[in-house]
Formats: C-alpha cells, sequence, structure tokens
C-alpha cells in the first residue's frame, strides 16, 4: 500500500511568456487546489528555437512564492551543472524561508548541452554528470543539517563550508530527483531523493519502480518512502483536433504511434482520466504534475480540479 497521497501539481516553463501571464496563473492554480506548482531551470527555450525569450528559473521561482500561499513549489528539475552545490543549497534554503516552507528542491544531472556550450559552462559525459550529481546531494544534504560540510571529491571540494540559516523544513526540503537511467541514475535516486519524477506509461513507470527497488536493496533503503511523480501533458474534455496535436507531440518525443502516446497522456473525459490514474497509483506513481507551455489552456486546468481531482478527493 502506498505511503503517499494522491497529488496534482502544474509545471509551467518560462518560455516565451510574459511575467504578468505566468503570475497570474500560479495565482489561479493555487486557488484552484492544485497540490504544487513547478517551473523550470533554463536559460533557452526548449523544443523549439532557442532565439526567444526565457525567464530564469531561480529568480522567477522566488517570486511566485510571494504571490502563493498554499501549495508546494519547486523547479522540475534544477540542473546540477549550472550551480556549485553549496550554492544551490544556499539558494535552497533561502527559498524555504521565502515560501514558508513549501519548498521540494528539484534536482537533476543536466542535459541541455547547447546551453552549457554557449554559456561556457563544462558539458562533461553523461558519466561524469551524474558522478557530479550524487556528490552534490551529498554535499547539499550536509549544507542543510551540518554545522560544517567538507567533501574532497572527484567532482568539488568544500571544506568546512558553512550552511545557515538551516531550512525551515526538518530535516530538509523534499529532494526530487528526475531523470530515467536505470544503473546509476536511479541508483542515486534510491540512495538520495525523497521524491523522483519521470515520464512513460504505466507499465514502463512500473519497471522503473522495480529497478528503483533493487538499487535501494542495495543501499539498504525502503524505496516506498519516495514519492514517485509522473510528468505529462493534460488535455482534459478537449476537441479532437486538440487531443490529436497533444497525442502527436507525445508521440514525437520517442516516435510511437499516437494511439500509444495516448496512454501517457491525462486525457479524455472525467472518466477516461479517472481510469488512467488509477492504472499509474496501481503501479506506485502518486503525484501528477502536468506540464504546460504557453498558451495556457486555463478552463481545462480549472474544470480538471474541479471534476476530477474532487472525485479523487471524494469530495
Amino acid at each position: 500500500m502506498t505511503r503517499h497521497p494522491i497529488r496534482f501539481g502544474i509545471q509551467t516553463g518560462q518560455q516565451l511568456v510574459e511575467w504578468p501571464r505566468m503570475l497570474d496563473l500560479w495565482r489561479k492554480a493555487d486557488a484552484w487546489g492544485y497540490d504544487s506548482l513547478w517551473n523550470f531551470d533554463h536559460f533557452y527555450p526548449i523544443f523549439v528555437p532557442p532565439e526567444g525569450p526565457c525567464l530564469e528559473g531561480w529568480a522567477t521561482l522566488a517570486a511566485l512564492a510571494q504571490a502563493t500561499t498554499r501549495a508546494r513549489i519547486g523547479t522540475l528539475v534544477s540542473g546540477n551543472t549550472y550551480r556549485h552545490p553549496c550554492v544551490t543549497a544556499k539558494m535552497a534554503a533561502t527559498l524555504d524561508h521565502v515560501s514558508g516552507g513549501r519548498f521540494n528542491l528539484g534536482i537533476g544531472a543536466g542535459w541541455f548541452e547547447l546551453e552549457h556550450r554557449t554559456f561556457g559552462i563544462d558539458f562533461r559525459t553523461v558519466g561524469a554528470r551524474l558522478a557530479a550529481l550524487d556528490e552534490a546531494c551529498r554535499i547539499i544534504k550536509s549544507m542543510f543539517t551540518e554545522g560544517r560540510t567538507t567533501l574532497h571529491g572527484k567532482h568539488y571540494t568544500v571544506t568546512d563550508a558553512l550552511g545557515l540559516p538551516k531550512p525551515v523544513q526538518r530535516p530538509y526540503p523534499p529532494i526530487m530527483i528526475g531523470g530515467t537511467g536505470e544503473r546509476v541514475l536511479l541508483r542515486i535516486v534510491a540512495e538520495h531523493a525523497d521524491m523522483w519524477n519521470s515520464f512513460g506509461t504505466a507499465d514502463r513507470m512500473r519497471e522503473l519502480i522495480d529497478v528503483l527497488r533493487r538499487h535501494g536493496d542495495a543501499v539498504g533503503r525502503d524505496t516506498d518512502a519516495i514519492e514517485k511523480t509522473v510528468l505529462m501533458p493534460l488535455c482534459y474534455r478537449a476537441s479532437k483536433d486538440r487531443e490529436q496535436f497533444v497525442c502527436a507531440v507525445a508521440a514525437s518525443t520517442d516516435q510511437s504511434p499516437p494511439e500509444q502516446a495516448r496512454q501517457r497522456v491525462m486525457i479524455g473525459d472525467t472518466q477516461e482520466c479517472l481510469d488512467t490514474i488509477e492504472r499509474y497509483t496501481r503501479v506506485g506513481v502518486t503525484h501528477f504534475i502536468f506540464m504546460s507551455f504557453q498558451p495556457y489552456f486555463e478552463e481545462e486546468m480549472q474544470r480538471f480540479t474541479e471534476e476530477v481531482v474532487a472525485k479523487v478527493r471524494g469530495r
């Protein structure tokens, strides 16, 4: 039996959007009853030509924390390569205070090569980025909990680093790690994460959760304690044309048939969405996060909470 309640969130990318528009959506989504609100950590727009505006993630998140009162907030996920882990720990503790203890620390190995290359940030091999993520998690957790932090690793050298103030949440804000790598990434999740984010069909998530469990056995961690989250599009009670478009976009990410891609989209009427939620919760996924880029389909987001989330919560 799962230890985690069923939750729903929205992720908004800061690309090709004006600040007042994003601010307004977060205020509304907070009032509608979404459990979590997330932005992303990119300097360029993703999946589209990079020559467009993209607001920085941590700065916007600090401002959005002041515009919301109940939803938990975070970045899905912050690229470890973009900041030294001591700096990330300081930023995270600050945001936990700014948000009144509503902050989740999302972090990943980093993947967008163009940002690294043009900004002059070292884009190491996948193995090196994962090893750096592992060291970073150790440093960050120590900065959150210990008086001083020292780690002389392969990727970071930290000596008697002070992390003050400590976060509001104890022992520290939940750490979400995003990714799907079965051999190394999920081992890092098993050892360090309180939350894990991925994407895929319910069957694929079950396979990954089984891998995660084996890593947990190896490192001595009960991975049922890790909240499993899935990132997917939302297309609730939409027109057939929009459904076809969303499924086609989802299919393009892995060259799967659109009818197969539909299985990893929160799509259709109330009953189909309830069936989707049951399919995922049966394998252990309890937190559904809907990615949303401009244009925002606010009516769908609001109707979903009123008609689907209300049923899930028994209201």
